[in-house]
């Protein structure tokens, strides 16, 4: 049976326009979805296609004003019975942060694929097709269900928790941590590895509209603690260290933090490092820090904000949430 997929996009590389075949610039975000649907209608493709237009934008400029319209599209999608799965059109800079920010609010019991290209779609070479029939793929398949959000780039679906774009350019721009790709995709063929992990099929945390300031703070060889504290400024309500090794900080950064623990501003530790664990350490507790255990500082950000948004402000409870990603 033919599945029946709503596509929301919202611009990005995958509808983006070059002028050349072979030039380096472009601009993102030229093709509209209708446009779009038609081009992938000479596909053959197995599914019945319906479009909306969330935003086109180029996705440096994603964030809360195009999230707060996409999130209620989804949702609209996702509880029509005629709908068996959506797929979110996306540039690849910020796609990781918007998958995740969707992971963490959305119910499972429906695959939602995020799917974008690294070439736009006058390009030699041009991705953006074959990621988009595999994305197809996927959102058809009923196993899809139970994973939460999905994201396919090339061959590979990556779950949202663990995807991040690893390099500037090229096919292989995505990997997953610390999980690797979780299935193996063609527009033809899909294969997982392993079954559905999400253990209940309910959003993890509710939708809010206003989510709090929380900057990230990238700490180098030098860096002072004058420098920390007016990056973090007086108006956030949390805080991600992007620290070197596994989170550390210079001694007199970390005092800074500890002051600003003190006066209830949620301090996360995480890594400026591609891959690896930030787990706790033994002082984190009298500091009232959190570790960001896998999650890079982008995606720490994220969770820290939903956190935070659905009213945990207690370092204990925060840390539970990061530890449960």
């Amino acid at each position: 049976m033919s599945a029946n997929l709503t596509v929301l996009a919202t611009g990005g590389t995958i509808a983006g326009i070059a002028g050349s075949a072979i030039g380096h610039e472009y601009n993102a975000g030229e093709i509209g979805i209708d446009a779009y649907l038609e081009t992938v209608g000479g596909l053959g493709l197995s599914a019945t296609l319906s479009g909306r237009q969330i935003a086109n934008i180029d996705s440096a400029d994603m964030g809360p004003q195009v999230w707060n319209a996409l999130h209620p599209a989804i949702c609209e999608a996702l509880t029509d019975e005629g709908c068996h799965g959506v797929i979110v059109t996306h540039g690849t800079d910020t796609l990781e942060e918007t998958a995740f920010l969707l992971d963490l609010t959305l119910p499972a019991h429906k695959p939602v694929v995020v799917v974008g290209a690294m070439r736009p779609a006058d390009a030699v070479g041009y991705d953006g097709l074959r990621n988009f029939a595999n994305a197809v793929r996927v959102a058809s398949d009923r196993s899809a269900a139970g994973r939460g959000v999905l994201v396919v780039m090339g061959d590979r679906v990556f779950a949202a928790r663990d995807v991040r774009k690893v390099r500037t350019r090229g096919s292989e721009a995505f990997r997953g941590f610390p999980r690797e790709s979780v299935g193996l995709v063609t527009p033809a063929s899909l294969d997982w590895f392993g079954a559905p992990w999400r253990a209940s099929m309910e959003a993890a945390f509710g939708w809010r509209d206003d989510l709090p300031p929380v900057p990230v703070v990238y700490l180098h060889a030098g860096i002072s603690a004058e420098d920390v504290a007016r990056q973090i400024g007086r108006e956030a309500c949390g805080v991600v260290i992007a620290g070197v090794g596994e989170g550390n900080m210079p001694e007199a950064v970390r005092r800074v933090l500890r002051e600003v623990a003190a006066r209830g501003v949620a301090v996360v530790r995480a890594s400026r490092a591609d891959e690896g664990l930030v787990d706790r350490e033994v002082d984190d507790t009298a500091n009232g820090f959190i570790a960001a255990r896998a999650l890079n500082p982008q995606k720490a950000r994220i969770l820290l904000q939903v956190v935070l948004a659905n009213e945990k402000r207690a370092p204990e409870d925060i840390q539970r949430a990061f530890d449960g990603r």
